[in-house]
């Protein structure tokens, strides 16, 4: 028996493998540590290291900031188990796109949705990946309208000179994409300065601030000014944004290139409820990979304030579409929807991999309110997976830790539709 007849759930001849031998082929650690009773069925609980950068190093392409987002060595771990090249691999709530950029590297083709537009100026570029002397030579294109200010007060996080500069680029991406002239390669400058609008290092446009992830509001950076003593210094916003193109395609094979071109000429960007995804046909998806907000733990338009007024969007209206429930059985509402969905559009022996942490001081374990949920669409829930790796997030650098604010651990419910 091959590994691949055991993850379309077959033996040779066609009769279903069991759970635990599907697992077990795949699985470090093939016996369960604990169970996690679901009716009158015990789901198998696992723990160990699955997904970590000792057991596969990320591309490079995937190092873009987002707030609350998987690794991309935990997508990579079920789409290499899960799926064969061709195969149709989904998000709901793609956030930066990670499922997508690592599916399509794996020639794999792939359906991103969010109701955050971010998400497609996230991904989009990074599956038509322009060429670098392309990059630069747009970038030297771009006029720079000199003393020329933001319609915000930002003197807090950039030099004048810089703001000028991003100002400028800002009203040549409005302008292209109200033209419909807007290409890959102003799609791709447009993701990079998303990315490099505020940092806490120089290859950032601004003062030294929070990590990408998170923009300071402009009280909190001038108190954050204050307190360090310090001011804007100068940036070249056009060699940044060329030093990060660089950084991000330096691992990229041709193989990769020619993966991810072939993935983007399919590609579909939803900015959808993820229960109403209409656009995506019945019993197409081989395998679902993804991570809702988890509760209110995270504040969206806070955030992402900045990166939105760059991009000429409202981050307060962006804010209100997103799902963030402050009690739990709001929440369990919305993503018993999200199955429903999720269950019309899975393939038979597809599969469905859900993120969840623990929230609330590790009070509540949203594994336990999910396994349920997924069972009453109709799918089986095969396994929940702890990812045991220990890493420190960025929270814990600005005095807010992990078991407050945060997740403690990956932890995947493992569903298939048979």
């Amino acid at each position: 028996m091959t590994q691949l007849d055991l993850f379309r759930n077959q033996e040779p001849g066609g009769r279903a493998a069991s759970t635990e031998r599907r697992l077990a082929a795949w699985l470090d650690a093939p016996k369960p540590t604990d169970t996690l009773n679901i009716g009158n069925r015990k789901i198998p609980v696992h723990v160990g290291e699955f997904w970590t950068p000792k057991q596969r190093q990320a591309s490079t392409l995937h190092e873009v900031s987002y707030r609350a987002c998987f690794k991309p060595q935990l997508p990579d771990f079920f789409i290499d188990r899960l799926t064969i090249e061709g195969d149709l691999v989904y998000d709901p709530f793609a956030g930066r796109g990670t499922t997508a950029v690592e599916a399509a590297l794996h020639d794999r083709k792939v359906i991103t949705n969010d109701v955050n537009p971010l998400n497609r100026i996230f991904t989009e570029p990074r599956l038509e990946v322009p060429d670098l002397r392309s990059i630069y030579d747009r970038l030297r294109t771009i006029q720079i309208v000199s003393g020329i200010k933001a319609d915000l007060d930002l003197s807090m996080f950039f030099h004048p000179d810089t703001e000028a500069e991003i100002v400028s680029l800002r009203n040549y991406l409005i302008r292209r994409k109200a033209e419909a002239s807007e290409d890959e390669v102003d799609r791709w400058i447009r993701m990079v300065a998303t990315n490099r609008l505020t940092g806490h290092s120089k290859g950032f446009f601004s003062v030294y601030t929070l990590p990408p992830n998170q923009a300071a509001s402009a009280e909190n950076q001038t108190k954050i000014n204050e307190k360090l003593d310090q001011i804007p210094e100068y940036r070249d916003t056009r060699r940044l944004i060329y030093e990060k193109s660089r950084q991000l395609q330096s691992s990229l094979t041709e193989t990769e290139r020619a993966n991810l071109r072939r993935a983007a000429k399919t590609a579909l960007y939803l900015m959808s409820s993820a229960v109403e995804t209409k656009e995506i046909t019945p019993s197409s998806v081989q395998l679902t990979v993804t991570s809702p907000p988890f509760l209110d733990v995270v504040q969206y338009a806070d955030d992402n304030w900045l990166r939105c007024w760059f991009n000429n969007l409202d981050a307060n209206e962006i804010s209100q579409k997103i799902t963030m429930c402050k009690k739990i059985e709001d929440w369990a509402g919305v993503m018993g929807r999200v199955f429903g969905e999720l269950y019309r559009v899975t393939k038979r022996d597809g599969w469905v991999a859900f993120e969840v942490g623990e929230v609330r001081n590790g009070k509540v374990k949203l594994e336990e309110i999910v396994a349920p949920l997924g069972v009453d669409a109709g799918f089986e829930c095969d396994a929940i997976l702890i990812n045991s790796q220990k890493f420190t997030k960025t929270a814990n650098i600005w005095g807010v830790h992990n078991n407050r604010h945060g997740t403690n651990s990956n932890r995947i419910v493992l569903f298939s539709k048979v």
